[in-house]
């Protein structure tokens, strides 16, 4: 059908000219996003990546543990370390961790422990490519000892016959990384800084802000929570953890933030969003009596309405 050549028509193609435009230039956005994307989770990162000491002593090992479970390794690899799926969403990816035990499927014989330190404390595969859901930048920080004590546990897990699943991000996490609101790890890791060696646990602002490198993720480092990057659109916003007037932070006792990680139950009887790691629960009184003493400390963000 001929569109007549009257005002009407001239406005409708005009219309339809810009609808087109539209579509043709969001289209060539995406390959853009994509294109920066694939650059990005391509790239190839070469250092040279300082040893820790590796005990293998049986308090070394339960170190390790404690550390694993309180830093939430767990939901992304699985109470047995052979990984478990964290995202299935065909908007926003197919994410799993890997399987990290030295069964079938999972890390090679000849994984070594600067493969660790590397995949740690850098988020950096043993090819050199940036690991995508590693969340390196909440461990970067952990000390040699502690990192030492972590990887003589993960060396410690029995295997477990079972195939990693896969990391492949959607259109909207390649969006997101494009654009910069998801960052790539390994690309925002001061990867010369110096490291402690050991840091003393004590019941102090200073070894709370060490533990606190684990909140970081989805709370955000100025702890204000809202959108958790990469995250599916139905997860919730991750709580204000600022002592702000409005956040639970603001009027919260000790006792009281104890009690909630511990019941992940809130004063008003809801309970935590399942997002919500079930290992930081588990951390000793010292080591959340240090984390809330923190808290209390970092600047107070307005809580968003």
């Amino acid at each position: 059908m001929k569109l007549r050549n009257t005002t009407s028509g001239k406005i409708l193609r005009k219309i339809i000219l810009a609808i087109v435009a539209l579509v043709v230039l969001a289209g060539l956005a995406v390959l853009v996003a994509f294109s920066v994307t694939h650059t990005r989770l391509t790239r190839t990162y070469s250092l040279q990546v300082p040893t820790v000491v590796v005990k293998s002593d049986a308090a070394s090992v339960e170190r390790g543990r404690h550390l694993a479970t309180i830093s939430g390794c767990m939901d992304c690899h699985g109470k047995d370390f052979a990984g478990t799926v964290v995202i299935n969403d065909a908007v926003v990816g197919h994410l799993s961790g890997p399987n990290l035990t030295r069964g079938k499927g999972g890390l090679p014989t000849d994984y070594s422990d600067l493969d660790y330190v590397r995949a740690i404390r850098h988020g950096i595969a043993r090819n050199g490519r940036p690991l995508l859901l590693m969340p390196s930048f909440d461990y970067t920080g952990l000390s040699d000892e502690d990192l030492g004590a972590l990887i003589a546990f993960l060396k410690s897990v029995p295997a477990v016959d079972r195939p990693s699943g896969v990391v492949e991000p959607g259109p909207l996490m390649k969006v997101l990384i494009a654009v910069g609101e998801m960052k790539i790890d390994a690309a925002r890791i001061d990867h010369g800084a110096k490291r402690p060696v050991s840091v003393a646990a004590e019941p102090t602002a200073e070894y709370g802000r060490y533990l606190s490198a684990s909140c970081s993720g989805c709370h955000g480092t100025n702890f204000a929570g809202g959108k958790i990057p990469g995250a599916p659109p139905d997860w919730p916003l991750a709580p204000n953890l600022t002592p702000a007037t409005g956040a639970f932070m603001s009027q919260a006792s000790a006792a009281d933030f104890m009690h909630v990680l511990r019941t992940r139950t809130l004063p008003d009887g809801r309970q935590l969003s399942p997002v919500m790691p079930v290992g930081f629960g588990q951390m000793t009184d010292l080591e959340l009596t240090a984390l809330y003493n923190y808290l209390k400390t970092v600047p107070a963000v307005a809580v968003k309405k």
